[in-house]
């Protein structure tokens, strides 16, 4: 539910957060990130960074530069300029990551927790199973076939926290209880409603579906797509899962440590989350692909 006004409340000594509603609908996203480009194009005094989640936005100000009391008028200043979310229209970029289904990475880690820890059902067959699925083949085709749009960037270096952008590719599944040991880097995992890339070889909890050879971050900025930024995603940025076989996947890796990959990124691309919303109406959620 999007609330009539957005509540601001106080985030510690330097962070206020401005919450839109209560719940995960991507129009409040939407919303949490008309805010974050509002405030870059109005350089308000003060505001060091922004993180946005699914239904706010997080504000790191210098108490310094600007009062806590003077940030929250031109917070609510900047609110009340938004508008309806169907008038928004984002800068967002659109990125390919080649991704290898049921790779034998996460099959490891699968079995691995089931003998380390408990016995669980195969994490492909338990999201086909939840979402009533036929079997693999359509997890991949529903997972694949739809641009899944970038939340926030949060947990771990470069996870990039996603959604689908078609109803009809929505999977849910609940997470791992407890969780599992480890998890390959840059693993595809399902948990929610969301999609995450994992980054780093830790512990997890969402289910593990698939594996892209292409890094979410790069601290030593060594490849030109890290130049301005060491992570690769950012929100409001949209991603599209390539399936791959297991060569191409080895293939693209070898460029990746060579630093010859040339990453696949539209810079230019403008979102109107009115025209979305308009087009995501009319499909049927249950017509899977």
């Amino acid at each position: 539910m999007i609330f009539a006004e957005p509540v601001i409340r106080p985030g510690g000594d330097r962070f206020v957060l401005v919450q839109f509603g209560d719940d995960a609908a991507i129009e409040l996203n939407f919303l949490a990130l008309g805010l974050k480009a509002a405030l870059t194009a109005d350089r308000t005094t003060g505001v060091v960074d922004t993180n946005p989640s699914y239904n706010s936005l997080i504000v790191e100000y210098d108490p310094d530069l600007i009062s806590h009391d003077d940030l929250l008028v031109e917070l609510r200043k900047l609110c009340n300029a938004l508008g309806q979310v169907d008038t928004l229209v984002l800068e967002s970029r659109l990125a390919y990551l080649p991704t290898m289904y049921l790779d034998p990475w996460t099959k490891e880690a699968i079995e691995s927790y089931c003998e380390k820890v408990k016995p669980r059902e195969f994490d492909p067959d338990f999201v086909v199973r939840l979402n009533g699925l036929k079997d693999r083949r359509q997890l991949v085709r529903v997972h694949s076939g739809t641009e899944h749009w970038v939340i926030s960037v949060c947990s771990l270096p470069g996870l990039p926290l996603l959604r689908p952008l078609d109803p009809r590719s929505l999977l849910t599944s609940p997470k791992y209880d407890p969780p599992r040991l480890w998890t390959p880097p840059n693993a595809i995992c399902t948990g929610g409603m969301s999609t995450s890339v994992h980054t780093l070889r830790v512990p997890g909890g969402y289910n593990l579906i698939g594996r892209t050879p292409v890094p979410m971050w790069e601290a030593t900025q060594r490849m030109p797509i890290f130049k301005d930024s060491v992570v690769l995603l950012r929100a409001a940025d949209r991603v599209k899962f390539v399936p791959v076989d297991l060569d191409e996947y080895l293939d693209v890796e070898a460029r990746v440590k060579e630093g010859t990959y040339q990453f696949n990124v539209t810079e230019y691309q403008r979102f109107s989350v009115g025209a979305y919303r308009a087009w995501a109406a009319k499909q049927d959620p249950l017509a899977r692909f």
